[in-house]
């Protein structure tokens, strides 16, 4: 039996993002399947309606009201698929809640995605901001994805390559709004090597060899650090990392070496690969705050909303620290968040 998804109008959005940044959609549907998603897509363009898909709200700033049609993608449903020796495919819906999801993956045993661990937001986001943590991205185990693609009405299947992946990079972020992910398929193993790398994992870990661990133990020593630096989302309103990483050419960074010693850099095939974080830091923003937002005391890459600030607050503290940056190390960041503007905008 068909089953058309309840639109609702005006409805608060305040708890659907991480930023806690108050704002409302003129109209709201929650969708719970690929056939839900089509029709109020379907119920949008008859009206006119602009849309937002929207997933755990934890990589966007609102600017505003949004006039249009918001949907919160609600498909859950997690399985294994092509399960042969160490290998397995996990496929996840895209409602599915991203952390929860590498728990599952490494209580079954399998690696891969253990250092994504306590990221925030959902499985359907996840390939958009290719997210990556302590030297993993999603793209290194992520086998193919799901789509609506909205020029065509149909669903597609694109494989590793054709998302063109890169550094928190997508096909998906360079055609917003063509594609709305339904699920994603990972391709795990019980046997591949563990990403131990980073100086944080290996002195919590205190050294221990990829032999005498399993993916879980990995995972709680990625949350472990995480919710050292980083605060909790529903104690500290905030989007996680408010910047990129920005990539310099090896020259350039030599220059700024002579000049700041201490500076953070981490080779890469483009250049070298700065700390946003550092930087931030040493043009004095860490612990910054004004009446209503500011900067987190313990990771300056990470923006907060400490007493109710609204998304303007949030974006003109962001360029305030953008101008700083580039005028002492002449160095461009990039916001990682998407700004969603709005009825309200500013």
């Amino acid at each position: 039996m068909r089953q058309d998804p309840e639109i609702r109008e005006n409805v608060e959005l305040e708890a659907m993002n991480t930023l806690r940044v108050r704002a409302r959609a003129a109209y709201y549907a929650e969708v719970k399947s690929a056939s839900e998603l089509i029709r109020a897509l379907d119920w949008a363009r008859e009206l006119k309606h602009e849309t937002l898909v929207l997933g755990g709200g934890s990589n966007l700033v609102f600017a505003g009201d949004f006039p249009g049609l918001v949907i919160r993608m609600a498909i859950r449903g997690r399985r294994w698929e092509h399960i042969v020796d160490h290998q397995a495919t996990l496929v996840l819906g895209a409602g599915e809640n991203w952390h929860e999801a590498v728990l599952y993956a490494g209580r079954a045993g399998y690696r891969g995605i253990e250092n994504l661990a306590l990221i925030p937001g959902t499985a359907g986001a996840a390939p958009v901001q290719n997210i990556g943590a302590y030297g993993v991205e999603l793209c290194d185990c992520l086998e193919s994805v799901t789509a609506l693609d909205r020029t065509t009405g149909e669903l597609v299947t694109l494989n590793n390559s054709e998302c063109r992946f890169a550094y928190r990079d997508s096909l998906f972020k360079h055609m917003p709004g063509r594609f709305v992910i339904t699920n994603i398929r990972l391709a795990l193993s019980r046997n591949r090597p563990l990403a131990l790398g980073y100086r944080d994992l290996q002195e919590y870990l205190g050294g221990a060899q990829d032999s005498a661990l399993e993916p879980l133990a990995v995972a709680e020593a990625v949350m472990a650090i995480r919710r050292r630096k980083l605060p909790d989302p529903a104690i500290i309103p905030n989007a996680g990392s408010f910047f990129k990483n920005p990539v310099v050419e090896k020259a350039r960074f030599d220059a700024l070496k002579d000049r700041y010693p201490d500076i953070v850099g981490y080779p890469q095939e483009q250049g070298v690969k700065l700390a946003a974080a550092w930087l931030i830091d040493q043009c004095g923003w860490k612990g910054f705050r004004n009446a209503r937002v500011g900067v987190h005391n313990r990771q300056a890459l990470v923006l907060i909303n400490h007493s109710g600030g609204n998304g303007e607050d949030i974006l003109v503290l962001a360029e305030e620290i953008r101008k700083s940056v580039e005028q002492r190390f002449r160095v461009t960041l990039e916001m990682e968040p998407g700004i969603v503007a709005g009825s309200t905008s500013p």
